[in-house]
């Protein structure tokens, strides 16, 4: 159904002028669609000429009816460029939707390996076909924490084995100095060795020498996993946030973890001390003789 002729005309722009795909788009027309027959129930007919108050009624209103604040938010957000590109165009006075705002979403905490399942993990034989370079690129992703894009980027250059040291172009273009564990050290030297690494090449090359891609990386490391008898849903960001849990959990150094990862806001890295706090209450719930549980 069409919204409105205020509407027609703003997804013929998204369409024509924006480019956008069919399926945003369906997106943006179920999203005014279910404006427009709110507004209608309220006996509005055109829903351009909603003002702040009813549209936060009507947020309001779908958030009882079970719609997450996930969904909200992108409701929200089409709003606010339809209301935008109404302003642009002289057809409203003020943008109801620009200081709406949907609930917060409950933050998933993520999902970490314990210690256990990491060694377990990152142990592997290196006598299997690229058994050397999977123990290297494992041990690399737990020992220091790397996201995905850090690791496949990586050239020998970046890498100073003697001082145990890596150097990284995170998120913004930043670049950082993180350490690499000694077992991580001594598998990278095995790979050098048998891949005959030299500076400018890629540390972990894929086809016809590029560096490998990131897509490569997650397959491999799922199917690693399984062969090393781990049927979590290993990825190289669950390396990472156990790299991050781990070492928290045994410095109890916010601003350290926060330096290790790249993360420019220290509130990012805070997700980690739920966490640490998880593994003290199991540690707590085990050995206070007051804290046991009743079966």
């Amino acid at each position: 159904m069409a919204s409105s002729s205020h509407a027609e005309d703003f997804l013929s722009h998204l369409e024509i002028e924006r480019r956008m795909s069919a399926h945003t788009l369906d997106a943006y027309r179920r999203d005014l669609d279910a404006l427009a027959a709110w507004a209608g129930e309220q006996g509005i007919d055109d829903p351009a000429t909603l003002h702040t108050e009813q549209l936060r009624a009507f947020v309001a209103s779908e958030h009882r009816r079970g719609l997450s604040p996930k969904s909200l938010q992108r409701r929200l957000s089409a709003y606010r460029s339809f209301y935008q590109w109404l302003l642009r165009h002289g057809r409203v006075a003020a943008n109801p939707a620009a200081a709406l705002r949907a609930p917060k979403a409950p933050r998933r905490l993520p999902q970490v390996l314990d210690v256990d399942e990491a060694v377990q993990l990152v142990e592997l034989p290196t006598d299997a076909p690229l058994g050397v370079r999977d123990r290297a690129m494992l041990e690399l992703f737990y020992s220091s924490g790397l996201r995905l894009s850090e690791l496949c980027a990586l050239r020998w250059r970046d890498l100073d084995l003697a001082e145990g040291l890596v150097t990284v172009l995170g998120k913004g273009s930043k670049q950082r100095t993180v350490p690499v564990g000694s077992h991580a050290r001594r598998a990278l030297e095995d790979w050098r060795r048998e891949s005959q690494g030299q500076p400018d090449r890629p540390v972990f090359p894929g086809r016809h020498g590029a560096p490998i891609g990131a897509r490569a990386v997650q397959i491999r490391l799922r199917q690693l996993a399984q062969r090393q008898g781990l049927f979590k849903r290993v990825h190289p960001h669950l390396l990472r946030h156990s790299f991050a849990s781990h070492v928290l959990e045994s410095s109890g150094d916010l601003r350290g973890v926060q330096e290790l990862l790249g993360h420019a806001d220290i509130a990012t890295t805070q997700i980690y001390t739920h966490l640490d706090y998880q593994h003290l209450a199991r540690v707590y719930d085990g050995a206070h003789p007051r804290a046991k549980r009743k079966p």
